[in-house]
């Protein structure tokens, strides 16, 4: 790295160093190919205490107020396009005629809950990311990806691009998953589940 004014500015492992004074080279001038050394660091935690967010990696001053993770419904979906817009809509409203649970936006999601998240959307440019937690593995057209959530939740990757999908079955699923976090699984989804364990 290459020292060459009186303030530097360089990138020490995932930590901004700035560094104000240096000491000077062998023939008089300030600005040396090196490695800050334990005294200079020790100097830069003294004088420039900060971190830098796991985030963002925007470097945070001690004291600085900084929530790069908090954001809004409308935040997230003010950008999307009309379809998008009214496919996010009609999504909204069918969670919340399954009854009472928590609606709120984390980072790029927006997370539905009850006990704990039972699905969550992320906006996309073109589409809607829907993630559904099941206690079962459903094969079908809609779903884009499945993964293993923990021991009794799998979860189930869907892209909406229109207000027309959601509908059953998706809706379906969406209940089953509301009712999962209360244990009230559809007998329909135990003998479901049953027989993908005999197999």
């Amino acid at each position: 790295m290459l020292l060459c004014s009186r303030t530097h500015n360089i990138k020490f492992d995932h930590y901004q160093l700035a560094i104000s004074t240096w000491p000077e080279g062998p023939d008089g001038v300030r600005g040396q190919l090196r490695w800050p050394s334990v005294r200079e660091i020790g100097y830069y935690n003294r004088c420039m205490a900060g971190r830098e967010c796991y985030h963002c990696k925007q470097w945070i001053e001690e004291g600085q107020e900084h929530d790069c993770w908090t954001t809004t419904e409308a935040a997230l979906t003010r950008d999307l396009s009309e379809d998008l817009q009214d496919a996010w809509e009609r999504l909204r409203d069918t969670a919340v005629s399954f009854g009472e649970q928590r609606i709120y936006a984390s980072h790029k999601s927006i997370m539905f809950s009850r006990k704990s998240c039972y699905f969550f959307v992320r906006p996309k440019r073109n589409f809607l990311e829907v993630c559904v937690f099941l206690g079962r593995t459903i094969k079908a057209s809609q779903v884009r990806r499945v993964d293993r959530a923990s021991k009794s939740k799998v979860v189930h990757v869907i892209r909406i691009t229109h207000r027309d999908q959601v509908e059953a079955p998706i809706t379906d699923w969406l209940r089953e998953a509301y009712q999962l976090c209360d244990g009230m699984v559809p007998n329909a989804a135990k003998d479901k589940v049953r027989s993908e364990r005999k197999t």
